[in-house]
């Protein structure tokens, strides 16, 4: 019988304190059945991006010990980052692998049993969101982080914002968490040559779906104060229709128009490797680039033996 896979890419609210992010990286480690595949600390934002991969089961069982390490320590009322967040562990995103046997039916059933334990444990509210939402008002992660961990309280005093899982009171210190099934996603950050936050937050405005920019994109602008230059965060949400070279363009051409150069960007843990492929083609104007063409994806191909470890797997920062 084939071993099922499903990923899970959760984020922490600490992306200072490189001891902490150590000790939560070792939930994972020694995890029969789980492997973790990257971490990705980022100071400015204040948020670590863990992508791990494991049976359902055992998976879950990683993620709790997650938990049970991060609510130890997290405080988010000393907590400050330029990224919105209601929670200690703020989203904990299950994505499907269907070259490893796993589906969204398979992710939404994971998201369901961590809810109802994170909740039973730690007293903590859950609000199930994208495919796995039970009120559709919950499928968007931004509707859901309105207000972030500082209006919280008052939140979920409204009917529509009642957790879906848990108390309707935030965790004094770790507010609350997301969880759900959800599709592939890209997480790219493009640093723009410039300190000035309003361009930043202009062409995020001109790239996201939300303001009738690219299909599937969301964008915030941020000021990164450790560099003294802004950045445009993004979501690719939907990569098949809006691929990852494409919003880069996007970004780059309403970035140009403002007077400001792109300075370089940056990945949020991992992607697909045909995302990879697609803007490795574009960029090369080559006319398709298939993995059979890369060496090593070919010699996986034809000595599976002897294949070597890559990251073919989706990762992000919702």
């Amino acid at each position: 019988m084939e071993t099922v896979l499903v990923e899970a890419i959760p984020n922490v609210s600490e992306g200072r304190d490189p001891a902490r992010i150590e000790r939560f990286a070792e939930a994972f480690a020694g995890a029969p059945g789980v492997a973790l595949l990257h971490v990705h600390p980022d100071a400015d934002h204040h948020r670590t991006v863990y992508t791990a991969v494991g049976e359902p089961a055992r998976l879950q069982e990683a993620l709790l010990g997650l938990y049970e390490r991060v609510l130890e320590q997290v405080d988010l009322r000393a907590h400050r980052g330029v990224h919105p967040r209601i929670g200690a562990v703020d989203v904990c995103p299950l994505v499907p692998l269907p070259a490893y046997g796993s589906d969204l039916a398979v992710c939404r059933q994971l998201a369901a049993a961590l809810a109802e334990e994170v909740a039973e444990r730690w007293r903590l509210p859950v609000y199930l969101y994208a495919e796995s939402a039970r009120d559709p008002g919950h499928r968007d992660l931004t509707a859901i982080r309105r207000g972030q961990f500082e209006g919280l309280a008052d939140k979920m005093t409204e009917p529509a914002w009642r957790p879906d899982v848990g108390p309707a009171r935030p965790h004094p210190s770790a507010g609350a968490t997301v969880i759900g099934a959800r599709g592939p996603l890209i997480a790219y950050n493009v640093v723009l040559d410039s300190d000035d936050l309003q361009v930043a937050r202009a062409v995020a405005r001109a790239v996201r779906a939300s303001s009738g920019g690219l299909a599937g994109v969301k964008a915030m602008g941020v000021r990164l104060a450790s560099r003294g230059r802004v950045q445009v965060s993004m979501n690719l949400e939907r990569p098949d229709l809006t691929p990852l070279h494409v919003a880069v363009e996007a970004v780059r051409r309403a970035a140009a128009e403002r007077g400001v150069a792109v300075l370089e960007t940056e990945l949020v843990g991992l992607m697909p490797l045909a995302s990879a492929l697609e803007a490795a083609a574009a960029s090369l104007q080559l006319p398709g680039l298939p993995a059979a063409r890369v060496l090593e994806s070919a010699i996986a191909a034809a000595l599976p033996s002897q294949s070597c470890d890559s990251d073919t797997v989706d990762g992000s920062m919702p």
